[in-house]
């Protein structure tokens, strides 16, 4: 999941589920089951399917009781996808309701439920707060060594919280997990540091981070992240084409409110909405052989401008380049 191989992840999870169902479970376990299906389609950025998955496994753990590990789980993961859809009013409620607060759990759990209150906190203007939260999660996680913020993104979000009174300490923050998430390797995880490391940069510096954060996310099953980094980049630039590249993306994500922040901008600029139906699993013939010269190739220099039909095959399939064989082969299995 956090290696950019979310496919591969959800066929793993899917056998656990039904062997789960057929055995009878109905409690944790298969809340379990739910809420981590869930989480992989959030890092697909198939929000849609994030949201029910993780309201499935949310009414399981409901039944198993609260502030237990399963419901831990299942409400982070909800409020997680809540607030990458935009509907953070809602994200609040549902906290409220489910008593999503401190104490947070001593158990590990993913994604950490302090830093998805914090961030719901952010979301909601109440930067402070956020703050005192997330130098809460470094003084909890840090001796650890929980540092990768393709796991907890405690960084990114801290950096985000304290850029307006201490850009200095925000570009320091987004740099170190920069480098965290280069030292790990996986293209979502870099993409994502370097969108929140341009939006905290000086202004002179956003463009090139933008850029590669862009190019890295366009080779990643990561759909949401690739929707954010272009939108940023198609505003900075003022570039028609990367803010309908950032509609598009966003729509199939269902990430509602950037759907519409991109549309506004691009609209504001002149340009056009690009018409037909978000499709999210159906993989075009044209994006099979993308993904089969892209294997053919071997590991290609790093490209000048994004193959935007390798991009949308890597999304629909998956995973990152380096795994496309792997799931082409599955995906041929599956077709026959």
């Amino acid at each position: 999941m956090y290696a950019d191989r979310p496919g591969r992840a959800e066929e793993l999870f899917e056998a656990g589920t039904a062997e789960f169902e057929r055995q009878g479970w109905r409690g944790a376990h298969l809340s379990f089951a739910y809420s981590l299906r869930a989480y992989i389609r959030y890092r697909r950025g198939r929000l849609v399917e994030a949201e029910e998955l993780a309201r499935s496994g949310l009414r399981l753990a409901e039944r198993v009781g609260r502030r237990t590990p399963v419901h831990w789980y299942a409400i982070a993961i909800l409020l997680t996808t809540l607030l990458a859809r935009g509907r953070v009013d809602e994200a609040w409620e549902l906290a409220q309701e489910h008593e999503f607060g401190a104490p947070f759990p001593a158990a590990v759990v993913f994604p950490d439920s302090q830093t998805v209150y914090a961030e719901l906190l952010l979301a909601r203007g109440e930067a402070r707060a956020a703050i005192a939260e997330l130098e809460a999660v470094e003084r909890r996680l840090t001796p650890r060594g929980i540092q990768n913020p393709a796991w907890c993104p405690w960084q990114l979000h801290l950096a985000r919280a304290v850029v307006a009174d201490d850009p200095q300490r925000a570009r320091a923050l987004a740099a170190d997990a920069v480098r965290r998430a280069r030292a790990f390797g996986a293209p979502s995880a870099i993409g994502q540091a370097l969108r929140v490391a341009a939006e905290v940069a000086a202004p002179q510096d956003r463009t090139a981070l933008l850029r590669e954060a862009v190019t890295l996310l366009s080779a990643a099953p990561a759909g949401y992240e690739l929707a954010r980094a272009l939108n940023a980049l198609g505003y900075g630039l003022r570039d028609a084409d990367l803010l309908t590249a950032a509609v598009v993306t966003a729509r199939e994500c269902g990430a509602d409110a950037l759907a519409e922040e991109a549309t506004e901008t691009l609209l504001g600029l002149g340009g056009t909405l690009p018409g037909g139906s978000p499709r999210v699993d159906w993989v075009t013939e044209e994006e099979i052989r993308a993904a089969d010269r892209a294997v053919r190739h071997g590991k290609d220099p790093e490209p000048a401008s994004p193959d935007w039909v390798l991009s949308a095959a890597c999304r629909k399939l998956g995973t990152d380049r380096s795994g496309l064989r792997a799931a082409l082969e599955s995906f041929a299995r599956s077709s026959t």
